[in-house]
């Protein structure tokens, strides 16, 4: 019998999230050029890495504070920038687009991020606002998913614990710290901060 391993729940949903992105890239190049693409499925993408993303983030404000009340974007804000001081300039790659993200960049107590801007008027506004659905966001979206994920699961990112390789994304040098094969198989090694 195989020896149980704990169940990265955030992990696995962001695997998901990426592979159906990972779908859409057969049909619509990643590049700056499409980056006003919208669609349907784009947009879905969007919401369901979004809300992925309002679940990691309290979660990661309450590892940081237990006794944090935060809950929503703005309010979450001083609580992770003020232990991860690399998460908002945390950038992401797409190495086989040649893209690089970085989409919690311009975030504050005050603003969060367009995509989540983008995400929030899709949601509520679909009928005027499926345009905002588009390739940009939604490829900042499920990028900032995985640097969340990446630091709720940080000590695991970083011993190479997080099982599969992601299909696209991957993480900029400095916060790349190799790969790690075993029997279950292939990982990346992060360098990131940890909570403690």
């Amino acid at each position: 019998m195989i020896e149980s391993k704990e169940r990265l729940i955030h992990w696995n949903y962001f695997l998901a999230i990426e592979e159906d992105l990972y779908k859409l890239s057969r049909y619509v190049d990643f590049s700056e050029g499409n980056y006003n693409t919208y669609s349907l499925e784009i947009a879905r993408i969007l919401m369901a890495s979004c809300a992925e993303i309002d679940v990691v983030l309290k979660q990661l404000s309450a590892l940081i504070d237990p006794d944090c009340s935060a809950s929503n974007i703005n309010s979450y804000y001083n609580i992770i920038t003020s232990k991860l001081i690399q998460f908002k300039n945390f950038e992401v790659t797409v190495p086989l687009n040649g893209l690089q993200l970085c989409p919690w960049s311009l975030w504050n107590s005050d603003s969060p991020p367009k995509w989540w801007t983008a995400n929030n008027r899709v949601k509520h506004h679909r009928h005027e606002d499926l345009k905002k659905g588009n390739l940009e966001h939604c490829l900042n979206s499920v990028a900032a998913l995985y640097i969340a994920v990446l630091h709720l699961y940080s000590e695991k990112a970083i011993d190479g614990d997080l099982l599969q390789i992601p299909k696209l994304f991957n993480v900029s040098d400095q916060f790349f710290g190799g790969t790690k094969m075993g029997r279950f198989g292939n990982s990346f090694r992060y360098k990131i901060e940890t909570i403690k």
